[in-house]
């Protein structure tokens, strides 16, 4: 067994048996003594089973230990969870001043005092980016003694300045997440370049509070002048990131032990930091690592360039743009700063940008017309989807683990109001003829409504299915069940889809003055939108995958088997629990499943041609979607999926299926979410 499996095992074991007093009351009661009922078993034999079952980084675990208990117990010893045990140096930030651990000035030599003040400000900006990593805000920005006495610093102007300044961006910073959530180097003398290299630093500070200032502002008002005061920063930054090696030469103080681990340009220790000195933590205080220098450049460079996206977005009323928008975003990976300004961007003072009400927002989407009655948006099913669709915008700016678990819950709520929309449509009259013109119009607005709140529905679902393999949360074994329900879950969404166009154009032609031909109505094809055709490819690539998988398994035997841990049955559970308990899609089970993929086989798939259907589709989407970087770049992700499973489909069945030598994997390796197939001899 790995030392790496073994621990993890352990952890696990010794955790499980907390979890029950932990769910009760948020304490873990104390570990099971021996007595006359206890019955103690030697389990060492199944360690030695699964660690030689187990590759790097997994873990096993039993029926009611879940997945969020095992990433509880490993949490345990994460700097970012848990103090720690270490303690060490002052005991209050008094102290630390009179042993003269944060002196003003730093020294009598202006040269050196100029160098120690760029030290402190270098190792400001990697604490600040490691508090927007997780870390305490105690540990980080707070390790430093000048912030904490801020009146001591009045006499140093430039240090009180930036220090003040550090403050109400972190203020900023700390409102925004909870309210939502090129350098030429010249050689030059150095007491006439190292203030230069302070101003630098004390303007990115100035460029980066206006930013977040402007893209506070109501309504989205500020989002152009928060791109120029963006393009400032990244100069800056540019600028900043020049200074090291000049800086570097002419270092001052003691040099840090690993040069990439540093926490300023010249490489010194700063002055007058100390992590534990205000730390509120429960236990004594491990010395967290702050982020290095470089890494902290790294990480306000890629902030600003995702505020930059954010900024650049058009305020589009189209819920369907912004659901677009807010996942291809999540594509980059921004963390929580930036996520939290697109939260807060989205839904203001419970409308769309502040500005657009949830009801025409909904209207324009299920009925391709705002409604701006006042019954319409009084209606209850109005107020009910408004409210789903800020919480829906809201998870989908969290991080991809959160919004997963979140997206999973809310399924529910969108079903039940789905449910209660088919009732309502589906009211039945005693005599068609008296029925009053509201009635009928009251149910045909159930009917849209009900079209389109389902279709968001089998939306949510495969956001859901989707951000698994994006989180690796499925083992190969798993692939086949998965794509099978994604598979499911995208044609119910492709239906809803076609259903609401089909609806929407039979509502334009009843309102047309112009009489029209039924005949030549019927006989020309309704032009379905190109996401509509993406989602096709979707769902060619899903069931060939699913269809694939099955194949192999049932005519393969060195293809990769299922774990002896779990069942079929248990992970099936483990994996749709939440979209089971929400009927997306009705009537969906495992023994739905194993009765459709027990027979599936090469010769069956063959004749339909899963992964070619995808690739005509993804090609004569690219002359639409010419002008869109995004959505070319999708498409030849697509592309290359379809090809590589069809040569490997090819390959397999003139190689024979059965051939022992035979070995196929998957490989995630053109696209996030669909897999290649790998075939090889042994």
């Amino acid at each position: 067994m790995s030392r790496g499996g073994r621990n993890q095992i352990e952890r696990s074991s010794r955790y499980a048996r907390f979890e029950r007093g932990m769910e009760s009351n948020g304490i873990p009661p104390s570990p099971i003594s021996s007595g006359e009922q206890s019955v103690w078993v030697d389990v060492s034999p199944l360690l030695e089973a699964a660690g030689n079952e187990l590759k790097e980084g997994e873990l096993i675990h039993g029926e009611n230990f879940s997945l969020f208990a095992a990433m509880s117990a490993l949490e345990i010893m994460d700097p970012k969870m848990d103090a720690g045990m270490e303690k060490f140096g002052y005991r209050s930030v008094e102290e630390a001043i009179e042993n003269g651990a944060a002196p003003i000035p730093f020294s009598t030599d202006k040269t050196t005092d100029i160098q120690c003040i760029i030290d402190v400000m270098d190792h400001l900006l990697s604490c600040e980016a490691a508090w927007h990593k997780g870390y305490p805000l105690a540990q980080t920005v707070f390790s430093c003694i000048y912030l904490l006495r801020l009146e001591r610093t009045s006499s140093h102007a430039l240090l009180h300045s930036y220090c003040r300044m550090i403050r109400t961006t972190c203020n900023s910073v700390l409102s925004v997440v909870s309210d939502a959530r090129t350098h030429e180097w010249k050689k030059q003398l150095l007491a006439n370049s190292v203030p230069v290299k302070t101003q630098r630093r004390r303007r990115f500070l100035v460029y980066y509070y206006h930013v977040l200032m402007c893209m506070r502002k109501a309504q989205g008002r500020g989002l152009e002048l928060a791109r120029k005061h963006i393009a400032s920063c990244l100069a800056e930054l540019a600028s900043i990131y020049g200074s090291s090696e000049f800086l570097m030469a002419n270092a001052h103080g003691i040099r840090q032990a690993v040069i990439e681990d540093r926490t300023t340009a010249s490489g010194c220790q700063p002055i007058g930091f100390h992590t534990g000195l205000d730390n509120v933590a429960p236990t004594p205080p491990r010395a967290i690592k702050i982020i290095s220098w470089k890494k902290a450049l790294e990480y306000f460079e890629k902030l600003l360039q995702d505020l930059d996206i954010i900024c650049s977005f058009r305020l589009d009323p189209l819920l369907e743009d912004v659901l677009q928008f807010v996942v291809q975003f999540q594509k980059s990976q921004p963390d929580l700063v930036a996520r939290a300004h697109l939260q807060l961007l989205l839904v203001q003072d419970g409308k769309l940008y502040g500005r657009d009400p949830l009801s025409d927002v909904i209207s324009r989407a299920a009925l391709s017309q705002v409604i701006k009655d006042q019954s319409f948006q009084k209606n209850e099913f109005i107020i009910q989807l408004g409210q789903l669709v800020i919480n829906l915008l809201k998870i989908l700016c969290t991080n991809a683990a959160w919004q997963r678990r979140k997206l999973g819950k809310i399924l529910q709520d969108w079903g039940a109001t789905a449910a209660q929309l088919q009732l309502s449509s589906k009211r039945e009259v005693d005599n068609v003829l008296n029925i009053r013109v509201e009635e009928e119009e009251s149910m045909k607005l159930s009917k849209h409504l009900l079209c389109w709140t389902e279709e968001q529905t089998y939306w949510i679902a495969g956001r859901f299915l989707m951000l698994g393999f994006e989180l690796e949360l499925y083992s190969p074994s798993e692939y086949c069940m998965v794509y099978w329900y994604l598979y499911i879950v995208m044609f119910k969404l492709l239906e809803k889809a076609q259903l609401r166009i089909v609806q929407t154009n039979d509502s334009s032609k009843k309102k047309g003055k112009k009489k029209r031909d039924p005949l030549k109505d019927g006989a020309k094809e309704i032009q379905y939108p190109s996401h509509i055709l993406l989602l096709q490819c979707y769902i060619n690539l899903s069931e060939g995958l699913a269809m694939m998988l099955a194949a192999l398994s049932n005519e393969n035997s060195n293809f990769e088997k299922p774990s002896i841990f779990n069942t079929e049955q248990e992970r099936f559970i483990q994996h749709f629990e939440l979209l089971q308990k929400a009927h997306v899609p009705e009537g969906v089970s495992y023994i739905m499943f194993k009765d459709l993929m027990n027979h599936v086989n090469f010769s069956t798939i063959m004749r339909y041609n899963y992964f070619g259907a995808a690739q005509l589709i993804a090609r004569d989407l690219k002359g639409r979607f010419s002008g869109d970087p995004e959505k070319m770049s999708e498409l030849r992700r697509v592309e290359q999926v379809a090809e590589h499973n069809k040569i490997a489909l090819n390959v397999i069945c003139q190689a024979g299926i059965k051939d022992p030598s035979l070995k196929v994997s998957f490989e995630f390796t053109h696209h996030a979410c669909f897999a290649i197939a790998v075939v090889k001899r042994s």
